[in-house]
């Protein structure tokens, strides 16, 4: 499903010389004995779901499609960005589906926040709030507009069957409240952080919701969880990938880019930053994760990768299949000058621009390329691709000894904020 190319990494060291070590880090994640041990649910988690949740999410999803025209998904980080990663990601960003899915409560911007109140007043809507804690600010004060919209659109009765709340299974605000509200509620797993919930109910109600067959991203990482079984660097691409990452730091480079060359898949790029950002970026450790799309960033940031600071190496993910394509068509006059492409497939131009690309910034700009290649951007190649990412993050974080689960540094700003909100 994967397959993982070094060729133009530049290494130093041989990747295979990290074997022991791995095998050591990969005992420790299956075991569940490693730091974070206590966040480890997601490893086994597609054996372990509630199969009885997971039929009722289904159900949930078919009513919120025949009576919603538009689906607000309200959380932040970990309780929005892997939806909207896979639902972009498999149905494109123009595709013909109902509802149409708006994200809130990722912000403070009072611009946004009151235009999409103003844009559901004459809709059918249905809202899906997702909050461990129900405490995240962001999530909560948006929570509260949208609620009360819907509440004076409908009445409390008709809102209560169109508000769906993910949240903690026995406690919390957002629990209580959910509770005493009657709503449909799924569970955040005690033992599944944020950033790694995009295969729980946290990202599977909104991708179900969006049409996406949920059977199949679960199968895609369930194929994954069997692949990833081994330790063997030859034979795990996870792993391998998560030791040429510490190979490249050791040889000086402070930023990974995340590269894809569709527009689609700009909000993978996105979730992806989280996920190894929050994971390793702590104690004065980690890579600085960035990322562009190709070839549009090219015309912004392309000089500094091909002659800039030599900081960064690119991880280019590329998906040998398109969603769609389109044939380049011939004009008879040609004013253009753009007869040369006619008869030609827009996905074959757009991998001629990233060959062509990949040879400049290796040949002449020296900038290391890890490649991530997947078939497709099906449902079931996303579930394989995010597990994927989960193992290799997990372990790349254990070669440098620091938790992988846990974002203390996160805690900061909120402090600061409250006391300037005047929060007690």
């Amino acid at each position: 499903m994967i397959k993982f190319e070094t060729k133009n990494a530049f290494l130093k060291e041989d990747v295979k010389d990290y074997q022991e070590q791995v095998n050591t880090m990969h005992d420790a994640l299956m075991n569940k004995t490693g730091k974070g041990n206590d966040f480890l649910g997601w490893v086994d988690w597609c054996n372990n779901y509630d199969k009885e949740e997971f039929a009722r999410m289904k159900e949930a999803a078919s009513y919120i499609r025949e009576n919603a025209d538009v689906f607000l998904v309200c959380g932040i980080g970990g309780s929005y960005l892997g939806a909207r990663a896979a639902i972009e990601m498999i149905n494109g960003l123009y595709a013909d589906k109902k509802p149409e899915i708006i994200f809130c409560g990722n912000t403070f911007s009072s611009t946004y926040t009151k235009q999409v109140l103003d844009y559901i007043k004459d809709k059918d809507v249905c809202l899906n709030v997702i909050s461990k804690s129900g405490t995240t600010t962001e999530t909560a004060l948006a929570f509260r507009l949208f609620k009360q919209a819907l509440e004076e659109k409908y009445g409390k009765d008709e809102a209560k069957k169109r508000i769906t709340a993910t949240t903690d299974g026995n406690k919390g605000t957002l629990y209580e409240l959910a509770k005493k509200e009657g709503y449909d509620m799924y569970v955040i797993p005690d033992d599944i952080g944020g950033r790694f919930s995009v295969i729980t109910p946290v990202g599977l109600l909104p991708i179900a919701v969006a049409g996406i067959d949920i059977d199949e991203l679960m199968n895609g990482v369930s194929a994954a969880y069997n692949d990833f079984a081994t330790p063997d660097l030859d034979k795990n691409p996870a792993y391998a990938y998560a030791v040429t990452r510490r190979i490249l730091e050791n040889q000086g480079k402070s930023a990974e880019m995340f590269v894809t060359y569709d527009l689609q898949t700009t909000m993978l790029a996105e979730w992806w930053k989280q996920l190894f950002g929050e994971s390793e970026g702590k104690n004065g450790c980690g890579l600085l994760p960035t990322s562009a799309t190709f070839s549009t960033d090219l015309h912004s940031l392309g000089q500094f990768v091909q002659d800039g600071k030599k900081v960064l190496f690119e991880t280019l993910v590329l998906f040998e299949n398109p969603t769609e394509d389109v044939v380049f068509p011939e004009d008879a006059e040609n004013l253009d000058n753009m007869n040369y492409l006619a008869g030609k497939n827009l996905d074959w131009v757009n991998k001629m621009a990233m060959q062509g690309t990949l040879e400049a910034h290796v040949e002449e700009g020296g900038v290391p390329n890890l490649e991530i290649t997947v078939k497709d951007m099906s449902a079931h190649s996303f579930g394989y691709l995010v597990y994927f990412f989960f193992r290799a993050c997990a372990m790349t974080v254990y070669l440098i000894d620091q938790n992988p689960f846990d974002q203390p540094g996160v805690e900061v700003y909120k402090k600061n904020m409250f006391k300037l909100l005047g929060k007690n």
